[in-house]
């Protein structure tokens, strides 16, 4: 459709705290994979922060509830904005936004489908610390656990596209932790793809490979999202819009 008529079909992607640089007089604007939607009809709300807030030491004891409750703020206000129909919104993520949208897959009906790259989804392997949680494993298992979407991949019940690059030097995204949520969620039954992008580091730097992955993106979206069928009785009843 062309892109001044309104959508109905939402996006929503965010990167928690862990952006892109900001911007400089000294380079081109360039147009994101992410922002390609919008020339294929979706409404994007980019870059929404989901932060985790409260004392510093125990923030993320809450960081489930805290996640659930800014997804579902964001969807209310699209909603209500009239840009998005509540029964088709898609959600991305990447790096620990790649785990908060796994989570929000396994732990809420807000959305049909999602799209993580780049993500850390077991925080067991991050056993001294993740993101602003300072606790070792060993004094809070309990967090890391709750945190950890691979504890909970049986959960994951729609569709995931995992994207990573092979040679992702990031100590918290390590290339292992997508095959291993992969292969955990296809195990129990769920929908999920994995894509593995060769030579690419944190952040996919190759013409290629950007393509590769906005091709992917979009016709995951479009199958999942944008021609999805009406909801499954039981899975209408557990959505909160």
């Amino acid at each position: 459709m062309p892109w001044s008529e309104p959508t109905n079909l939402g996006i929503t992607r965010f990167t928690a705290l862990d952006s892109e640089d900001g911007y400089s007089e000294q380079t081109f604007t360039r147009l994101s994979g992410y922002r390609l939607l919008l020339l294929a009809g979706y409404a994007i709300i980019d870059n929404a922060a989901f932060p985790i807030v409260g004392d510093p030491r125990t923030a993320y004891d809450t960081y489930l509830e805290q996640l659930v409750a800014n997804a579902e703020a964001a969807v209310a206000k699209a909603v209500e904005l009239g840009v998005v129909d509540p029964d088709r919104i898609g959600v991305t993520g990447h790096s620990h936004g790649a785990l908060m949208t796994a989570n929000l897959l396994a732990h809420s009906d807000l959305f049909r489908a999602g799209v993580a790259s780049s993500g850390g989804y077991n925080k067991t392997l991050t056993p001294f610390g993740f993101q602003n949680e300072r606790r070792s494993f060993w004094e809070a298992p309990e967090v890391y656990a709750q945190a950890s979407t691979f504890f909970h991949a049986d959960k994951v019940n729609e569709p995931l596209l995992i994207v990573h690059g092979a040679d992702d030097a990031n100590p918290g995204t390590e290339p292992t932790q997508s095959p291993r949520l992969f292969q955990a969620i296809r195990g129990n039954g769920g929908t999920t793809r994995l894509v593995m992008l060769p030579f690419e580091p944190h952040w996919y730097t190759a013409r290629e490979s950007n393509e590769h992955f906005v091709a992917e993106m979009l016709a995951w979206f479009d199958r999942y999202v944008k021609n999805a069928g009406p909801r499954e009785p039981a899975a209408s009843a557990g959505a909160a819009h």
